[in-house]
């Protein structure tokens, strides 16, 4: 079971929901995007998201100042978070503006909204589930873009589910949060979609 967790964990880090809800919005929008556009945008978010994280999270580790890529500890938060926040803006303001794709704009506005909400909780030396915060978020947007292209997205959102209840289980069977932590984080995940959406929908 221990294997189990450990290997959904790491398939459903937050890292991947930026990444994974790009990837969504091409793969499921009715509007014609040309590939150099789809190109534009999937690969300097990959890039942004995934690849200089993990950078970093090296330099912090070198430094430091984490200990692990599961970030155990509140105060191990506060660099990495920092650090996907600012990540999060660029892309607004020079990846995906407003004007380019508006549902994918506000995808990771309210990414960027959910990020600055688990900041206030580590100043507040409260440490939500980011995994919980990551799917339910990328589930809320599936639900979203559903509604909005009136698509049958059954299937998909079906497996998130599936997906939020996997990694809701193997993160309390690795012990990495309590119960209250990984329902504030659905809580901010589902919610930070919810407040962005009627910009869009």
């Amino acid at each position: 079971m221990k294997v189990f967790s450990n290997f959904i964990s790491y398939l459903l880090h937050p890292l991947f929901m930026p990444i994974g809800g790009t990837v969504a919005y091409f793969l499921i929008t009715p509007k014609y995007t040309p590939l150099e556009i789809q190109s534009a945008s999937i690969l300097p978010i990959f890039i942004l998201t995934v690849i200089i994280p993990i950078v970093t999270f090296l330099i912090l580790k070198n430094l430091g100042l984490v200990h692990s890529i599961s970030l155990e500890s509140v105060k191990e938060r506060k660099y990495p978070l920092y650090i996907h926040a600012s990540i999060l803006l660029l892309i607004l303001y020079k990846v995906i503006p407003n004007n380019y794709v508006s549902e994918l704009y506000f995808y990771f506005t309210g990414l960027l909204g959910a990020t600055i909400a688990c900041i206030l909780l580590v100043v507040l030396n409260f440490k939500t589930s980011l995994h919980a915060v990551g799917v339910s978020g990328l589930l809320m947007y599936l639900i979203n873009l559903s509604i909005h292209f009136e698509i049958n997205l059954i299937i998909a959102i079906s497996v998130f589910i599936l997906f939020t209840g996997g990694i809701i289980s193997a993160r309390l069977n690795l012990k990495a949060h309590t119960p209250l932590e990984l329902v504030v984080g659905l809580f901010i995940g589902i919610l930070s979609q919810l407040l962005t959406v009627r910009f869009w929908l």
